[in-house]
């Protein structure tokens, strides 16, 4: 090439793709390498359920839902597929059952082969989980104590013991991220993030312990020298094969061998989306108010707090380990609680002509007759709730518990409905901050609060999240950190970043800060005293 040819190569736009798969929805957002979303697109995933909290998806459908929004944002963008340089992928930690040469097995009492994906929600293997607790085992240690259903060694054991054949049958178990980054590039490397985190891969000593499997009745995985469940293991945004097949490249609309980087768990992409803001990952709490709620905090050194997930190694910052709580149901959670009211209903077809959420409307009616966003919490005074619908994943990891509301009256007015709603959201904010005092009291101490995630966007929100939990709650200058979180992994791929480290503190900044407000700290302190008496005797009561 001439000098003015190389010139104008290196002069060439380049762009990212970071794709997410969360619990409803598959979403991709095109980015420039300077962090900025050119284009998003979203497409909804069906959800299934049975009795026996059975939850269950389509692999191919999810893979239909990636490939139509990544086409959408190459078009929307209106840029040359040829300039798009790496591809990133995150997803839900669902479990994906594939039989030979991909296809699909049906992992539910339906028998439907489409239906080949156990959802991280699904709580079917509880008494699995309950035995392997029981039996002990050391790997436990690193998963905070306590294995949770929402992992996979109880869903595993669960198909074992009641679809023996589909289990026998299986080619692949994969983490569903891991199983995305398959279908684009035919690798069947697994990334550090979903096996360590949900699989209980000993990464920071590079390997699996066959007599945890052997102890718990999964033998067979360990007899096989784990082929099934992963062989090659790698860090997330380890490029993988040769890039997208030409298969994959058609469905996306993209150019094959374009790089794809091994990924990770929605929640965990964005942590790399969020907490490289300042540089020093270990001061920030990355906080994902979606459907659930995720906590994920960094060390430079392993801290074991009993109920909160990990110590995981290079889960999410390289080389740092990593602690991982958050709350099963955090955003379902409130959808939940504003479900029960008389004037819900009423409400909800308000938001939908405005075409708004239902919480939003609520959100921006209690602003307008408050003072401030801090003086909302009043508006709940007598009237309390533990959010716990659907168990609590820390810092107790008991996912029997249930929710608790304190202080109903017989009022069925859209006021009563704000004050329903506040109460809900601040049993979040003060569900977060147990997580973060435990941690803290066992030697994971942060200093703020940076939230990504649907739920957690509106200006009420994280005030009073920022108040109830006490720490400062901070807004990233992405609107969208998740989906930068994934094309992050894929600039690494591509090579545009050395390393993810440097692409966080690179493309991540801060762009608005909530501090607690001291007027109300009194009042939250104890209405948090009295989110955990009731959150007490709910566990004394529960078996009555």
């Amino acid at each position: 090439m001439t000098n003015a040819q190389n010139t104008a190569a290196a002069a060439a736009p380049r762009y990212v793709i970071g794709v997410d798969v969360g619990t409803g929805s598959a979403r991709a957002g095109l980015f420039d390498l300077g962090g900025n979303m050119l284009a998003a697109a979203k497409q909804d995933i069906d959800l299934f359920r049975e009795a026996g909290a059975i939850v269950e998806q389509s692999s191919a459908q999810i893979w239909d839902a990636v490939c139509a929004t990544v086409r959408s944002v190459v078009e929307t963008a209106a840029v040359d597929p040829a300039d798009i340089i790496g591809l990133g992928f995150d997803a839900t930690c669902s479990l994906v059952v594939m039989g030979e040469g991909g296809r699909p097995l049906p992992v539910g009492p339906s028998d439907e082969p489409s239906r080949d994906i156990i959802v991280w929600m699904d709580h079917r293997a509880v008494a699995q989980a309950e035995r392997i607790n029981e039996l002990g085992h050391d790997v436990l240690r690193y998963v905070g104590g306590r294995i949770s259903p929402e992992m996979e060694t109880p869903k595993l054991l669960w198909l074992k013991e009641n679809r023996r054949h589909v289990f026998d049958a299986a080619w692949q178990f994969f983490d569903l991220a891991d199983f995305l980054t398959w279908r684009a590039t035919g690798d069947l490397s697994r990334s550090t993030c979903t096996v360590t985190c949900k699989w209980t891969y000993v990464a920071h000593e590079r390997r699996w312990e066959p007599s945890y499997f052997a102890k718990i009745g999964l033998e067979e995985l360990a007899d096989e020298g784990f082929a099934r469940i992963g062989t090659d293991i790698v860090d997330p945004g380890t490029p993988l094969g040769s890039g997208l097949t030409e298969a994959a490249a058609q469905a996306m609309g993209l150019k094959a061998g374009t790089a794809v980087a091994a990924g990770m768990i929605d929640a965990h992409a964005g942590g790399v989306g969020t907490v490289g803001i300042g540089g020093k990952p270990q001061d920030n709490l990355a906080y994902v108010f979606g459907t659930s709620s995720c906590t994920m905090t960094s060390t430079a050194e392993p801290v074991f707090v009993p109920g909160v997930w990990g110590p995981y190694y290079s889960a999410m910052v390289p080389g740092m380990w990593l602690n991982e709580g958050g709350q099963s149901a955090a955003g379902a959670a409130i959808d939940q609680l504003l479900s029960f009211h008389p004037a819900a209903a009423d409400a909800a077809a308000k938001a939908s002509q405005l075409k708004i959420p239902l919480p939003v409307l609520i959100a921006d009616a209690a602003m307008s007759g408050s003072d401030s966003a801090s003086a909302v919490v009043r508006l709940a005074t007598g009237l309390h709730v533990v959010p716990e619908f659907l168990g609590n994943r820390a810092p107790f990891a008991d996912p029997n518990a249930r929710a608790v509301i304190a202080g109903l009256d017989m009022e069925r007015d859209f006021d009563s409905l704000v004050a329903l709603y506040i109460a809900g959201l601040c049993g979040i904010g003060y569900g977060l901050r147990q997580i973060i005092d435990t941690q803290a009291a066992n030697g994971a101490e942060i200093q703020q609060v940076v939230i990504s995630g649907g739920a957690g966007q509106h200006h009420l929100v994280r005030q009073l999240l920022a108040d109830a939990c006490g720490k400062p709650v901070v807004g990233t200058a992405s609107e969208e950190p998740v989906l930068l979180g994934s094309a992050i992994l894929g600039a690494v791929a591509a090579g545009a970043f050395q390393h993810i480290p440097a692409a966080m503190e690179s493309l991540s900044a801060e762009a608005q800060r909530y501090e607690p407000a001291p007027e109300t700290a009194a009042l939250h302190a104890d209405r948090y005293q009295a989110f955990k008496d009731l959150q007490l005797m709910a566990r004394r009561i529960r078996d009555i």
